[in-house]
Protein backbone atom coordinates (compact mmCIF):
# COMPACT_ATOMS: atom_id res chain seq x y z
CA UNK A 1 0.00 0.00 0.00
CA UNK A 2 1.45 3.20 -1.04
CA UNK A 3 1.86 5.56 1.72
CA UNK A 4 0.18 8.53 2.29
CA UNK A 5 2.40 12.16 2.68
CA UNK A 6 1.57 14.87 4.52
CA UNK A 7 1.84 18.43 2.38
CA UNK A 8 1.94 21.38 4.44
CA UNK A 9 1.94 24.55 2.38
CA UNK A 10 4.33 27.35 3.57
CA UNK A 11 3.39 30.14 0.81
CA UNK A 12 2.12 32.48 3.01
CA UNK A 13 5.41 32.39 5.50
CA UNK A 14 8.15 31.47 3.89
CA UNK A 15 7.34 32.73 0.10
CA UNK A 16 5.86 35.89 1.63
CA UNK A 17 10.18 36.64 2.40
CA UNK A 18 10.78 37.07 -1.13
CA UNK A 19 10.59 40.85 -1.63
CA UNK A 20 7.64 42.16 -3.32
CA UNK A 21 5.38 39.21 -2.42
CA UNK A 22 4.38 40.56 1.04
CA UNK A 23 0.44 39.87 1.25
CA UNK A 24 -1.96 41.87 3.12
CA UNK A 25 -5.01 40.31 5.22
CA UNK A 26 -7.50 39.88 2.33
CA UNK A 27 -5.14 38.83 -0.19
CA UNK A 28 -3.73 35.95 2.24
CA UNK A 29 -7.56 34.57 3.19
CA UNK A 30 -8.24 34.42 -0.60
CA UNK A 31 -5.02 32.42 -1.17
CA UNK A 32 -5.65 30.03 1.96
CA UNK A 33 -9.19 29.37 0.49
CA UNK A 34 -7.83 28.29 -2.60
CA UNK A 35 -5.42 26.28 -0.90
CA UNK A 36 -7.86 24.67 0.85
CA UNK A 37 -9.30 24.17 -2.70
CA UNK A 38 -6.27 22.47 -3.32
CA UNK A 39 -6.51 20.34 -0.18
CA UNK A 40 -3.19 20.95 1.16
CA UNK A 41 -2.65 19.31 4.99
CA UNK A 42 -1.24 22.48 6.58
CA UNK A 43 -0.83 26.39 5.65
CA UNK A 44 2.26 27.80 7.46
CA UNK A 45 0.34 31.11 7.73
CA UNK A 46 2.97 33.54 8.55
CA UNK A 47 5.09 34.78 11.42
CA UNK A 48 3.18 36.42 13.93
CA UNK A 49 5.80 37.73 16.21
CA UNK A 50 7.14 39.84 13.44
CA UNK A 51 4.30 42.24 13.24
CA UNK A 52 0.77 43.28 14.56
CA UNK A 53 -0.06 42.77 10.62
CA UNK A 54 1.01 39.43 10.52
CA UNK A 55 -0.54 38.45 13.71
CA UNK A 56 -4.10 38.98 12.44
CA UNK A 57 -3.94 38.17 9.00
CA UNK A 58 -2.46 34.35 10.59
CA UNK A 59 -5.35 34.73 13.00
CA UNK A 60 -7.67 35.38 10.14
CA UNK A 61 -6.58 32.28 8.10
CA UNK A 62 -6.91 30.01 11.04
CA UNK A 63 -10.71 31.17 11.34
CA UNK A 64 -11.15 31.09 7.95
CA UNK A 65 -10.00 27.91 6.08
CA UNK A 66 -9.09 25.92 9.67
CA UNK A 67 -12.37 24.61 9.98
CA UNK A 68 -10.95 21.39 7.69
CA UNK A 69 -7.39 22.51 7.63
CA UNK A 70 -4.51 22.50 9.75
CA UNK A 71 -3.03 26.04 10.29
CA UNK A 72 0.46 26.64 11.50
CA UNK A 73 2.97 30.17 11.90
CA UNK A 74 6.60 30.10 12.97
CA UNK A 75 7.46 30.73 16.08
CA UNK A 76 11.84 31.30 17.55
CA UNK A 77 12.27 29.15 20.64
CA UNK A 78 11.43 32.21 23.04
CA UNK A 79 7.92 32.29 24.96
CA UNK A 80 6.73 35.60 23.37
CA UNK A 81 7.52 33.98 19.45
CA UNK A 82 5.26 30.74 20.94
CA UNK A 83 2.49 32.77 22.23
CA UNK A 84 1.90 34.49 19.52
CA UNK A 85 1.34 31.39 17.17
CA UNK A 86 -0.88 30.19 19.77
CA UNK A 87 -3.14 33.37 20.33
CA UNK A 88 -3.42 33.61 16.46
CA UNK A 89 -4.20 29.52 15.10
CA UNK A 90 -6.09 28.94 18.53
CA UNK A 91 -9.13 29.54 16.62
CA UNK A 92 -8.45 26.42 14.41
CA UNK A 93 -9.94 23.18 14.66
CA UNK A 94 -6.51 21.45 14.65
CA UNK A 95 -3.62 24.16 14.95
CA UNK A 96 -0.14 23.09 15.53
CA UNK A 97 2.81 25.42 16.84
CA UNK A 98 6.07 25.55 14.80
CA UNK A 99 9.41 26.19 16.35
CA UNK A 100 12.39 26.62 14.61
CA UNK A 101 16.29 26.35 16.30
CA UNK A 102 19.55 25.76 14.57
CA UNK A 103 21.74 22.83 14.51
CA UNK A 104 24.66 23.66 12.64
CA UNK A 105 28.13 24.79 13.74
CA UNK A 106 27.92 27.88 12.57
CA UNK A 107 24.41 28.84 13.69
CA UNK A 108 25.45 27.66 17.37
CA UNK A 109 28.74 30.03 17.39
CA UNK A 110 28.01 32.81 14.68
CA UNK A 111 23.99 33.15 15.30
CA UNK A 112 23.47 32.66 18.88
CA UNK A 113 26.96 33.05 20.57
CA UNK A 114 26.37 30.02 22.72
CA UNK A 115 27.51 26.44 23.87
CA UNK A 116 25.73 23.70 21.87
CA UNK A 117 24.32 22.45 25.40
CA UNK A 118 22.67 25.93 25.78
CA UNK A 119 21.21 25.86 22.38
CA UNK A 120 19.98 22.79 22.94
CA UNK A 121 18.39 23.24 26.46
CA UNK A 122 16.01 26.66 24.77
CA UNK A 123 14.96 24.10 22.33
CA UNK A 124 13.64 21.55 25.06
CA UNK A 125 12.90 24.69 27.14
CA UNK A 126 10.66 25.77 24.02
CA UNK A 127 9.00 22.63 22.59
CA UNK A 128 7.48 22.22 26.76
CA UNK A 129 6.08 25.27 26.90
CA UNK A 130 4.61 24.96 24.00
CA UNK A 131 3.47 21.31 24.79
CA UNK A 132 1.62 23.17 27.54
CA UNK A 133 -0.62 25.43 25.47
CA UNK A 134 -1.33 22.71 22.25
CA UNK A 135 -0.93 19.04 21.91
CA UNK A 136 0.55 19.61 18.41
CA UNK A 137 3.96 20.71 18.50
CA UNK A 138 6.59 20.74 15.32
CA UNK A 139 10.53 21.33 15.33
CA UNK A 140 12.71 22.40 12.64
CA UNK A 141 16.23 21.93 13.41
CA UNK A 142 17.34 24.59 11.21
CA UNK A 143 20.23 24.04 8.49
CA UNK A 144 20.15 20.47 9.25
CA UNK A 145 22.00 19.59 6.14
CA UNK A 146 25.31 21.19 7.10
CA UNK A 147 25.09 20.15 11.13
CA UNK A 148 26.80 17.34 12.76
CA UNK A 149 24.89 14.74 13.03
CA UNK A 150 25.71 13.37 16.04
CA UNK A 151 24.90 16.55 17.88
CA UNK A 152 21.73 16.85 15.27
CA UNK A 153 20.43 13.82 16.32
CA UNK A 154 20.80 14.91 20.41
CA UNK A 155 19.00 17.49 19.40
CA UNK A 156 16.13 15.90 17.84
CA UNK A 157 15.90 12.90 20.33
CA UNK A 158 15.75 15.49 23.48
CA UNK A 159 13.01 17.60 21.78
CA UNK A 160 10.95 14.41 21.13
CA UNK A 161 11.27 13.83 24.75
CA UNK A 162 10.13 16.96 25.83
CA UNK A 163 6.68 16.73 23.68
CA UNK A 164 7.48 17.58 20.38
CA UNK A 165 5.26 15.67 17.58
CA UNK A 166 6.69 16.27 14.52
CA UNK A 167 10.53 16.85 13.37
CA UNK A 168 11.44 18.85 10.06
CA UNK A 169 14.92 18.60 8.58
CA UNK A 170 15.47 21.70 7.10
CA UNK A 171 18.37 22.12 3.86
CA UNK A 172 17.70 25.90 4.99
CA UNK A 173 20.80 27.06 2.43
CA UNK A 174 20.11 24.50 -0.86
CA UNK A 175 23.62 22.97 0.59
CA UNK A 176 22.82 19.30 0.23
CA UNK A 177 22.83 16.69 -2.35
CA UNK A 178 20.18 14.78 -3.06
CA UNK A 179 22.07 10.80 -2.41
CA UNK A 180 23.68 12.96 0.68
CA UNK A 181 20.12 14.13 2.02
CA UNK A 182 18.18 11.02 1.60
CA UNK A 183 21.12 9.15 3.88
CA UNK A 184 20.28 11.74 6.23
CA UNK A 185 16.71 11.14 6.30
CA UNK A 186 17.17 7.45 6.32
CA UNK A 187 19.47 7.61 9.42
CA UNK A 188 17.45 10.10 11.32
CA UNK A 189 13.97 8.20 10.28
CA UNK A 190 15.59 5.14 11.79
CA UNK A 191 16.70 5.96 14.72
CA UNK A 192 13.62 8.37 15.32
CA UNK A 193 11.27 5.02 14.91
CA UNK A 194 13.17 3.07 17.59
CA UNK A 195 12.67 6.25 19.93
CA UNK A 196 8.78 7.12 19.47
CA UNK A 197 7.21 5.77 16.14
CA UNK A 198 4.38 8.59 16.28
CA UNK A 199 6.42 11.02 15.53
CA UNK A 200 6.34 12.60 12.26
CA UNK A 201 9.25 12.77 10.07
CA UNK A 202 9.52 16.04 7.41
CA UNK A 203 11.48 17.69 5.39
CA UNK A 204 11.98 21.45 4.17
CA UNK A 205 14.26 21.92 1.32
CA UNK A 206 15.61 25.19 -0.39
CA UNK A 207 16.49 25.52 -3.84
CA UNK A 208 20.20 27.49 -3.99
CA UNK A 209 21.55 24.68 -6.32
CA UNK A 210 18.61 24.43 -7.96
CA UNK A 211 17.48 20.71 -6.00
CA UNK A 212 14.83 21.42 -3.72
CA UNK A 213 12.43 19.18 -5.50
CA UNK A 214 15.24 16.25 -6.21
CA UNK A 215 16.37 16.45 -2.56
CA UNK A 216 12.63 16.25 -1.36
CA UNK A 217 11.82 13.46 -3.67
CA UNK A 218 14.83 11.53 -1.86
CA UNK A 219 14.36 12.49 1.78
CA UNK A 220 10.40 10.92 0.54
CA UNK A 221 11.91 7.86 -0.79
CA UNK A 222 14.09 7.35 2.61
CA UNK A 223 10.90 7.90 4.42
CA UNK A 224 10.00 10.96 5.46
CA UNK A 225 6.45 11.24 5.87
CA UNK A 226 5.81 15.09 5.66
CA UNK A 227 7.02 17.80 3.24
CA UNK A 228 7.02 21.65 3.38
CA UNK A 229 6.78 23.24 -0.11
CA UNK A 230 5.34 26.50 -1.81
CA UNK A 231 3.49 26.83 -5.34
CA UNK A 232 5.76 28.08 -7.72
CA UNK A 233 8.66 26.90 -5.63
CA UNK A 234 8.63 30.71 -4.15
CA UNK A 235 10.94 31.39 -1.20
CA UNK A 236 14.03 33.08 0.04
CA UNK A 237 16.43 33.77 -2.14
CA UNK A 238 16.38 30.89 -4.68
CA UNK A 239 12.88 29.81 -3.24
CA UNK A 240 11.34 26.35 -2.03
CA UNK A 241 10.54 22.97 -3.12
CA UNK A 242 8.37 23.45 -5.58
CA UNK A 243 5.02 21.92 -4.53
CA UNK A 244 3.65 21.23 -8.19
CA UNK A 245 6.52 19.71 -8.73
CA UNK A 246 6.97 17.15 -6.27
CA UNK A 247 3.23 16.33 -6.15
CA UNK A 248 3.32 15.42 -10.14
CA UNK A 249 6.20 13.30 -9.66
CA UNK A 250 4.98 11.13 -6.98
CA UNK A 251 1.73 10.86 -9.44
CA UNK A 252 3.76 10.62 -12.29
CA UNK A 253 5.76 8.02 -11.04
CA UNK A 254 3.98 6.71 -8.24
CA UNK A 255 5.14 3.38 -9.20
CA UNK A 256 8.73 4.20 -8.36
CA UNK A 257 7.95 6.22 -4.83
CA UNK A 258 5.34 4.53 -3.75
CA UNK A 259 4.08 7.28 -2.30
CA UNK A 260 0.89 9.84 -2.80
CA UNK A 261 -0.38 12.79 -1.34
CA UNK A 262 -4.51 14.34 -1.00
CA UNK A 263 -3.79 17.35 -3.21
CA UNK A 264 -6.50 17.69 -5.84
CA UNK A 265 -3.70 18.12 -8.99
CA UNK A 266 -6.52 19.94 -11.15
CA UNK A 267 -6.61 23.07 -8.76
CA UNK A 268 -2.89 23.52 -9.16
CA UNK A 269 -2.45 25.94 -12.12
CA UNK A 270 -5.39 27.95 -10.44
CA UNK A 271 -3.48 28.56 -7.53
CA UNK A 272 -0.31 29.55 -9.55
CA UNK A 273 -2.21 31.81 -11.32
CA UNK A 274 -3.72 33.50 -7.90
CA UNK A 275 -0.27 33.65 -6.47
CA UNK A 276 1.06 35.51 -9.76
CA UNK A 277 -2.00 37.92 -9.19
CA UNK A 278 -1.64 38.49 -6.01
CA UNK A 279 2.08 38.83 -5.68
CA UNK A 280 2.90 40.23 -9.35
CA UNK A 281 5.85 37.93 -9.33
CA UNK A 282 5.57 36.47 -12.79
CA UNK A 283 6.40 32.21 -13.11
CA UNK A 284 9.51 31.52 -15.62
CA UNK A 285 7.81 30.43 -18.91
CA UNK A 286 9.85 27.19 -19.30
CA UNK A 287 9.12 26.13 -14.85
CA UNK A 288 7.84 23.03 -14.60
CA UNK A 289 3.85 22.20 -14.19
CA UNK A 290 2.68 25.88 -14.05
CA UNK A 291 5.27 27.54 -16.85
CA UNK A 292 3.38 29.29 -20.14
CA UNK A 293 5.23 27.00 -22.26
CA UNK A 294 5.08 23.59 -19.35
CA UNK A 295 2.16 22.40 -21.91
CA UNK A 296 3.68 23.84 -25.29
CA UNK A 297 4.98 22.34 -28.31
CA UNK A 298 6.41 24.54 -31.29
CA UNK A 299 9.14 21.85 -32.58
CA UNK A 300 7.73 19.98 -35.88
CA UNK A 301 8.93 16.70 -34.79
CA UNK A 302 7.24 16.97 -31.07
CA UNK A 303 4.24 18.40 -32.53
CA UNK A 304 4.23 15.26 -35.46
CA UNK A 305 4.50 13.30 -32.20
CA UNK A 306 2.32 14.20 -29.98
CA UNK A 307 -0.71 14.64 -33.16
CA UNK A 308 0.05 10.49 -33.72
CA UNK A 309 -0.25 9.67 -29.46
CA UNK A 310 0.05 12.33 -26.54
CA UNK A 311 2.14 10.08 -24.78
CA UNK A 312 5.07 10.42 -27.20
CA UNK A 313 5.40 13.92 -25.69
CA UNK A 314 3.78 14.25 -22.63
CA UNK A 315 3.79 12.50 -19.27
CA UNK A 316 1.07 13.61 -17.64
CA UNK A 317 -1.71 15.92 -19.41
CA UNK A 318 -2.31 19.35 -18.82
CA UNK A 319 -5.94 18.64 -17.84
CA UNK A 320 -4.76 16.73 -15.10
CA UNK A 321 -3.13 20.29 -13.27
CA UNK A 322 -5.99 22.23 -14.81
CA UNK A 323 -4.75 23.30 -17.52
CA UNK A 324 -6.36 23.62 -21.22
CA UNK A 325 -5.41 20.81 -23.54
CA UNK A 326 -2.30 20.56 -25.02
CA UNK A 327 -1.30 23.83 -27.45
CA UNK A 328 0.62 23.90 -30.45
CA UNK A 329 2.26 26.88 -31.41
CA UNK A 330 3.12 27.19 -35.12
CA UNK A 331 6.41 28.45 -36.06
CA UNK A 332 8.71 28.34 -38.80
CA UNK A 333 9.96 24.82 -37.12
CA UNK A 334 6.32 23.28 -37.00
CA UNK A 335 5.89 20.72 -40.03
CA UNK A 336 3.39 19.46 -41.95
CA UNK A 337 1.68 16.94 -39.65
CA UNK A 338 1.21 20.01 -36.84
CA UNK A 339 0.02 22.56 -39.89
CA UNK A 340 -2.21 20.39 -41.53
CA UNK A 341 -3.90 19.56 -38.07
CA UNK A 342 -4.39 23.14 -37.78
CA UNK A 343 -5.83 23.50 -41.08
CA UNK A 344 -8.20 20.34 -40.51
CA UNK A 345 -9.35 21.79 -37.48
CA UNK A 346 -10.64 24.85 -38.79
CA UNK A 347 -12.51 22.78 -40.99
CA UNK A 348 -10.49 22.81 -43.88
CA UNK A 349 -9.76 19.90 -46.59
CA UNK A 350 -6.36 18.79 -46.87
CA UNK A 351 -7.21 15.97 -49.63
CA UNK A 352 -5.34 17.63 -52.35
CA UNK A 353 -1.59 16.33 -51.63
CA UNK A 354 -0.18 19.67 -54.98
CA UNK A 355 -2.34 21.94 -53.24
CA UNK A 356 -1.64 21.84 -49.97
CA UNK A 357 2.30 22.11 -50.58
CA UNK A 358 1.64 25.14 -51.98
CA UNK A 359 -0.70 26.34 -48.89
CA UNK A 360 2.32 25.24 -46.28
CA UNK A 361 4.95 27.26 -48.64
CA UNK A 362 3.26 30.09 -47.99
CA UNK A 363 2.35 29.31 -44.32
CA UNK A 364 6.37 29.19 -43.85
CA UNK A 365 6.47 31.97 -45.35
CA UNK A 366 4.04 33.68 -43.00
CA UNK A 367 5.72 31.74 -40.41
CA UNK A 368 9.14 33.50 -41.20
CA UNK A 369 7.64 36.87 -41.07
CA UNK A 370 5.79 36.50 -37.78
CA UNK A 371 7.26 34.15 -35.68
CA UNK A 372 4.18 32.67 -34.23
CA UNK A 373 0.98 31.98 -36.00
CA UNK A 374 -2.30 31.46 -34.62
CA UNK A 375 -5.55 30.24 -36.24
CA UNK A 376 -6.64 33.02 -37.24
CA UNK A 377 -3.91 33.23 -39.40
CA UNK A 378 -4.06 30.29 -40.37
CA UNK A 379 -7.86 30.92 -41.27
CA UNK A 380 -6.73 33.80 -43.25
CA UNK A 381 -3.62 31.87 -45.16
CA UNK A 382 -5.95 29.16 -46.28
CA UNK A 383 -9.03 31.40 -47.23
CA UNK A 384 -7.20 33.87 -49.30
CA UNK A 385 -4.79 30.93 -50.81
CA UNK A 386 -8.29 29.43 -51.71
CA UNK A 387 -9.97 32.39 -53.44
CA UNK A 388 -13.28 30.98 -52.02
CA UNK A 389 -15.76 34.17 -51.42
CA UNK A 390 -18.11 32.19 -49.23
CA UNK A 391 -15.76 31.82 -46.31
CA UNK A 392 -13.84 34.95 -46.25
CA UNK A 393 -15.34 37.80 -43.73
CA UNK A 394 -15.43 36.08 -40.39
CA UNK A 395 -12.65 37.60 -38.59
CA UNK A 396 -11.34 40.86 -37.63
CA UNK A 397 -8.05 42.64 -38.52
CA UNK A 398 -6.23 45.30 -37.00
CA UNK A 399 -6.25 48.40 -39.56
CA UNK A 400 -5.19 51.28 -37.36
CA UNK A 401 -4.86 52.74 -34.20
CA UNK A 402 -3.78 56.16 -32.57
CA UNK A 403 -3.78 56.35 -28.88
CA UNK A 404 -3.76 59.60 -26.50
CA UNK A 405 -3.11 58.99 -23.06
CA UNK A 406 -3.29 61.49 -20.48
CA UNK A 407 -3.84 61.78 -16.81
CA UNK A 408 -7.63 62.79 -17.51
CA UNK A 409 -9.13 60.81 -20.35
CA UNK A 410 -6.77 58.37 -22.01
CA UNK A 411 -8.57 57.72 -26.01
CA UNK A 412 -7.92 55.18 -28.13
CA UNK A 413 -9.14 55.41 -31.37
CA UNK A 414 -9.36 52.55 -33.60
CA UNK A 415 -10.01 51.00 -37.77
CA UNK A 416 -11.18 47.21 -37.89
CA UNK A 417 -11.84 44.72 -40.64
CA UNK A 418 -13.97 42.28 -41.34
CA UNK A 419 -14.15 41.32 -44.99
CA UNK A 420 -14.89 44.19 -46.66
CA UNK A 421 -16.82 45.80 -44.27
CA UNK A 422 -14.96 48.80 -42.32
CA UNK A 423 -15.50 49.95 -38.46
CA UNK A 424 -13.86 52.53 -36.37
CA UNK A 425 -14.60 54.12 -33.36
CA UNK A 426 -13.23 55.88 -30.42
CA UNK A 427 -13.50 55.07 -26.66
CA UNK A 428 -12.20 56.77 -23.08
CA UNK A 429 -10.52 54.63 -20.50
CA UNK A 430 -8.57 54.31 -17.35
CA UNK A 431 -5.69 54.08 -18.98
CA UNK A 432 -4.95 53.28 -23.05
CA UNK A 433 -5.27 49.69 -22.69
CA UNK A 434 -8.82 49.82 -21.18
CA UNK A 435 -9.81 52.38 -23.46
CA UNK A 436 -8.13 50.10 -26.69
CA UNK A 437 -9.92 47.60 -25.88
CA UNK A 438 -13.12 49.31 -24.24
CA UNK A 439 -13.49 50.91 -28.43
CA UNK A 440 -12.37 46.71 -29.96
CA UNK A 441 -15.20 45.65 -27.47
CA UNK A 442 -17.98 48.30 -28.98
CA UNK A 443 -16.98 47.48 -32.52
CA UNK A 444 -17.31 43.83 -32.43
CA UNK A 445 -20.25 43.76 -30.92
CA UNK A 446 -19.28 40.59 -28.08
CA UNK A 447 -19.47 40.79 -24.65
CA UNK A 448 -16.33 39.84 -23.36
CA UNK A 449 -14.77 40.03 -20.19
CA UNK A 450 -10.57 40.17 -19.97
CA UNK A 451 -9.62 37.72 -17.31
CA UNK A 452 -6.05 38.27 -17.39
CA UNK A 453 -3.41 40.27 -19.20
CA UNK A 454 0.31 39.81 -18.86
CA UNK A 455 3.47 41.60 -21.08
CA UNK A 456 7.08 40.10 -20.86
CA UNK A 457 9.88 40.95 -23.10
CA UNK A 458 11.13 38.59 -25.29
CA UNK A 459 14.58 40.38 -25.67
CA UNK A 460 16.60 43.75 -25.26
CA UNK A 461 17.32 46.84 -26.09
CA UNK A 462 15.12 49.59 -27.28
CA UNK A 463 13.51 47.44 -30.26
CA UNK A 464 13.25 44.22 -27.82
CA UNK A 465 9.64 42.54 -28.57
CA UNK A 466 7.11 42.69 -26.03
CA UNK A 467 4.97 39.68 -26.29
CA UNK A 468 1.19 40.24 -24.88
CA UNK A 469 -1.02 37.14 -23.56
CA UNK A 470 -4.67 37.98 -22.34
CA UNK A 471 -7.48 35.27 -21.36
CA UNK A 472 -10.84 36.78 -21.82
CA UNK A 473 -14.31 34.95 -20.78
CA UNK A 474 -17.35 34.69 -22.87
CA UNK A 475 -20.76 33.34 -22.17
CA UNK A 476 -18.80 31.05 -19.69
CA UNK A 477 -15.76 30.00 -21.94
CA UNK A 478 -12.22 31.14 -21.68
CA UNK A 479 -10.22 31.76 -24.88
CA UNK A 480 -7.18 32.81 -25.44
CA UNK A 481 -5.24 35.34 -27.47
CA UNK A 482 -1.57 36.29 -27.20
CA UNK A 483 0.35 38.65 -29.84
CA UNK A 484 4.25 40.11 -30.26
CA UNK A 485 5.44 43.24 -30.99
CA UNK A 486 7.92 46.48 -30.72
CA UNK A 487 4.94 48.66 -30.28
CA UNK A 488 3.20 46.84 -26.74
CA UNK A 489 -0.13 48.96 -27.26
CA UNK A 490 -0.56 47.37 -30.88
CA UNK A 491 0.50 43.43 -29.24
CA UNK A 492 -1.97 44.00 -26.62
CA UNK A 493 -4.90 45.23 -29.14
CA UNK A 494 -3.68 42.25 -31.42
CA UNK A 495 -3.63 39.95 -28.43
CA UNK A 496 -7.15 40.95 -27.74
CA UNK A 497 -8.73 40.64 -31.22
CA UNK A 498 -6.89 36.64 -31.50
CA UNK A 499 -8.76 36.14 -28.82
CA UNK A 500 -12.41 37.99 -30.09
CA UNK A 501 -11.36 35.70 -33.25
CA UNK A 502 -11.09 32.88 -30.91
CA UNK A 503 -14.47 33.43 -29.95
CA UNK A 504 -15.77 33.59 -33.59
CA UNK A 505 -13.83 30.29 -34.68
CA UNK A 506 -15.36 28.63 -32.17
CA UNK A 507 -18.63 29.18 -34.35
CA UNK A 508 -17.21 29.14 -37.72
CA UNK A 509 -14.84 26.29 -37.29
CA UNK A 510 -17.63 23.53 -36.44
CA UNK A 511 -18.90 24.55 -40.13
CA UNK A 512 -17.38 22.97 -42.87
CA UNK A 513 -15.52 25.37 -45.18
CA UNK A 514 -14.63 24.35 -48.18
Amino acid sequence: MNRSIIVLDTTLRDGEQVPGAKMNVRQKVEFAQQLKRLNVDIIEAGFPASSEGDFQAVREVARTVGDTVTVTALARAVKSDIDAVYESVRVAQNPLIHIVLGTSNIHVEKKFNRSKEAVLQMGVDAVRYAKSLLPHVQYSTEDASRSDFEYLWKTIEAVVRAGATIINIPDTVGYAVPEEFGELVRKINERLKNTDDRVILSVHCHNDLGLATANTLSAIKNGAEKIECTINGLGERAGNTSLEEVVMALKVREAHYGATTRIHTKEILRTSRLLTHLTGLDVQVNKAITGENAFAHSSGIHQDGLLKDRQVYEIMSPEEVGADSMELILTARSGRHAFRNAVERLGFATDNAEDFERLFAKFLALADAKKEVYDHDVYYLVTQHRSSDESEGHLYELESFQVVTNERNPTATVQLKKGAETFRGSAVGDGPIDAMYTVIKELVGLDVELKDYKISSLSRGKEAIGRVNIRIEHQGKTYSGRAMDTDIIKASAMAFLNGINAVLLDTVSSESVR
